[in-house]
């Protein structure tokens, strides 16, 4: 086998399989080649990767050796991906009756999904974390793409208990926008032992909701490393819950005017360098003591 078909070979398993371990043994075997060859192709393709600010390849010990790939989003990519998000979610046709926002058809789309999976993963990646939770059901393919990144099952709350989850642990809270008591459940199968969780939702107002859920998982005695969600509401600006992260906040909300779109600029922070300190992401907003 050719090395150039080697490369091609070796990084379409890496990032195939993100954040998940490939031994250096069966990979030498599968390939027919000395592990010394394998961790020089490796190397390779780590420096090309972080050059590239899209992710990199860690290397795991033990008596077989590994590696991973664990997921990231370039600098360039990030803005072009929140400029592209702004101009969508700032269009005056998406505001609904009530003051509602239309964001189904970004919920579904393949590569916001995917974007969005890679941004929250790479935030989470190294603190530990063993699940993704999330409540039903609009938030449920943000979780589902952040989970693939992760490499970890998705824990879905259910809003009713249902007979083929089995046995569940359920509460009741106040919902922060109808202000009426509600009911969440989650199935005690679909928590691992000793969870440390990341709660992922669509949309954040008060973070009632978001609450809830911790509260859920402490039925558990899990560890909640953080919230992630889309987009959340500038006002209330004091939320339910002090350790999340939005890509971004939307301000007041009017029939038939723009809406008020910003970036929380904590997601441009990993990799600014000094040439590159001035430049600011589209309509940037700080947000990082959330973070």
């Amino acid at each position: 086998m050719q090395r150039s078909e080697r490369f091609i070979r070796l990084t379409k398993w890496l990032v195939d399989r993100p954040n998940v371990p490939l031994s250096l043994s069966e990979l030498s075997s599968r390939l027919n080649t000395a592990k010394s060859s394998l961790s020089e192709d490796m190397a390779r393709i780590r420096a090309v990767l972080e050059a590239e600010g899209e992710g990199t390849v860690t290397s795991l010990h033990g008596m077989a050796g590994g590696v991973k790939y664990q997921a990231g989003v370039s600098r360039a990519r990030r803005e072009a991906f929140c400029a592209d998000m702004v101009r969508r979610l700032s269009d005056p046709s998406r505001i609904l009756p009530g003051g509602f926002l239309y964001m189904s058809d970004l919920l579904g789309d393949p590569d916001v999904l995917d974007t969005v999976g890679q941004l929250f993963a790479s935030r989470f990646e190294n603190v530990g974390v063993n699940v993704v939770v999330t409540v039903e059901t609009k938030g449920i393919t943000l979780a589902a793409a952040t989970a693939r990144y992760l490499h970890v099952p998705l824990a879905i709350v259910r809003r009713e208990q249902r007979v083929t989850e089995g046995a569940a642990l359920g509460i009741h809270y106040i919902s922060g926008s109808e202000r009426r008591i509600q009911t969440m459940s989650l199935s005690k199968r679909a928590m691992p032992a000793s969870a440390r969780a990341v709660i992922v939702d669509d949309f954040m107002r008060a973070g009632a909701t978001a609450k809830a859920v911790e509260n859920l998982l402490s039925e558990f005695s899990a560890e909640v490393a953080g919230t992630a969600v889309f987009t959340a509401t500038a006002e209330p600006a004091r939320k339910l819950v002090s350790d999340y992260t939005a890509l971004f906040e939307l301000g007041a909300i009017a029939e038939g005017q723009p809406v008020d779109v910003r970036v929380d600029r904590a997601w441009f922070e990993p990799d600014v360098h000094p040439a590159s300190a001035a430049v600011e992401p589209p309509n940037a907003v700080d947000h990082s003591k959330n973070v």
